[in-house]
């Protein structure tokens, strides 16, 4: 059969790319076409999201693949981070460039929230856990310090949405990336907008919910002749970035039944794929979020802040004339002494500090630990507590399924950092899968595939993953040295939630 490609537009908090999926009836081969740096900017007091940019970064990438892949181009989808937004007028404007979600003004946001509507409220409308970067929090802010943004406001699109609106003018929402605002309801399947109501915020402007593999049309006229391209579908796939890594998690060739998966990169989302959402009273009291995946499926998981801590320090030692290379960093940390300073990684400090290394040099102080003295132990503290934290968290999870996980499947760009992986099995006591690197947009790819009707359940599309990536199995060791750093780990946790 002629080989078919799938272009895959792929967005995180540090890069951007466009991919090409080359399918050939068993395999997805990836082919990158185009990478971009990608970061918030700041503007003013505030920090931003360029998307204008990165358009022009997305349509320069699809243009090179236009002249590589041409007439075989069957159908491009974008998938993003979660919980930021764009809004458009009437006429199509964009207001303002869209907010980063790491602002400062969302903390405080989430502080008072809870004073106008109960938590237990919230939490029955949305399913969402609580967290400064939600949209629901952001919306808040914008209702306070910009209302005119809001009354002005005519769509709401998710970044991922907001591409497809550019790419194709589709004004829809897609079911993955909406239900991480912290507003769309798990049960009935539609946006909360009688929460919305007692916050003030206007629901007008909120679109359609699709579900992934829907088309959304055809290329605006404009973006053929930019590009090259021609009268290409654009399908959304699982535009939350999650959703599309954990759709492409290989489960059909580690002969484990229940599987807990990590999405591995700027945020560690750990969880488990459950048929529906899980809105009990313990969710609430753990703080668990419910994600909708593909297939209507949901992901009852926890977010942990995750690479973000190592990006950050590493941008500190650059300054500083130290060491930066990442391959380097871990190469010391797994020489350096274990278990001398531990960290919760959620802790709100580490959000989005001046000086990474110096939040965490103040939280051992103020918890009595070993202050870091270089970069190995900085990296070393993290992927350890980090490790600790996946090992904290899974044993929610098991209490809220009553199931054992068998296997730990890490998949995205974390997954590439073997050192964390060797820890997380430690930790965890348990087999880690890690890979594929690319899963996030091999999922995406995949859902492309299967609105072309190139594939059927959620199952082949993961025998495919299997067929066509590469993944290492790590194993538990130090069984006894990580049971007495879990319970120091345990105490530090406590620690806190009395302090």
């Amino acid at each position: 059969m002629n080989e078919k490609c799938f272009l895959g537009i792929d967005l995180g908090a540090e890069s951007g790319r466009v991919m090409a999926g080359l399918w050939d009836g068993r395999r997805m081969q990836l082919e990158e076409m185009h990478r971009f740096p990608n970061g918030g900017v700041p503007v003013g007091d505030s920090l931003r999201w360029d998307v204008v940019r990165l358009v022009g970064e997305i349509e320069k990438g699809l243009g090179m693949a236009a002249r590589r892949y041409g007439n075989s181009i069957v159908s491009i989808g974008a998938d993003t981070w979660a919980v930021d937004f764009v809004l458009l007028s009437k006429s199509g404007e964009m207001l303002g460039l869209p907010r980063h979600y790491r602002e400062k003004r969302n903390r405080t946001a989430m502080e008072r929230m809870t004073e106008v509507v109960p938590r237990d409220e919230i939490f029955a409308a949305s399913g969402i856990q609580f967290m400064p970067i939600n949209t629901l929090c952001q919306m808040i802010a914008m209702k306070e310090e910009n209302p005119e943004l809001l009354e002005a406001a005519d769509l709401f699109l998710m970044i991922p949405d907001f591409l497809h609106w550019s790419l194709c003018g589709a004004r829809v929402s897609e079911f993955t990336n909406a239900t991480t605002t912290q507003f769309f309801h798990p049960k009935t399947k539609r946006w909360s907008t009688d929460l919305l109501g007692k916050f003030g915020i206007p629901t007008a402007m909120l679109p359609e919910v699709v579900q992934p593999g829907s088309e959304l049309g055809i290329l605006r006229e404009s973006v053929m002749q930019r590009t090259g391209l021609g009268k290409v579908r654009v399908v959304a796939p699982a535009t939350h970035d999650t959703g599309s890594a954990v759709a492409a998690v290989p489960t059909a060739g580690t002969g484990t039944g229940n599987w807990a998966y990590i999405s591995s990169g700027t945020w560690s989302l750990l969880g488990v794929e459950l048929s529906a959402p899980n809105l009990s009273r313990r969710s609430v009291e753990l703080n668990l979020t419910n994600e909708g995946g593909v297939d209507g499926t949901y992901r009852l998981l926890k977010n942990i802040m995750g690479l973000w801590l190592v990006q950050q320090c590493r941008r500190s030692f650059e300054q500083r004339g130290g060491v930066s290379d990442y391959t380097e960093l871990v190469r010391l940390a797994e020489k350096a002494a274990p278990f001398r300073s531990l960290i919760d990684p959620d802790d709100l400090c580490f959000l989005n500090p001046p000086d990474m290394p110096d939040a965490i040099a103040n939280y051992c102080r103020a918890t009595d630990q070993d202050i870091p003295r270089n970069e190995a132990e900085f990296v070393r503290c993290i992927l350890e507590s980090l490790a600790l934290k996946y090992a904290t968290v899974l044993d929610w999870l098991k209490e809220m399924t009553g199931q054992w996980m068998e296997a730990i499947h890490i998949v995205g760009g974390g997954s590439r950092n073997g050192l964390l992986n060797q820890f997380t099995a430690n930790a965890c006591m348990r087999k880690v899968v890690a890979g594929p690197v690319e899963a996030t947009v091999l999922g995406n790819l995949l859902v492309q595939a299967r609105a072309a009707g190139e594939l059927g359940s959620l199952d082949d599309m993961r025998r495919v993953t299997w067929t066509s990536a590469e993944v290492q199995e790590f194993q538990p060791e130090h069984a006894q040295a990580w049971k007495e750093a879990r319970q120091r780990f345990t105490g530090l946790l406590f620690r806190q939630r009395i302090a």
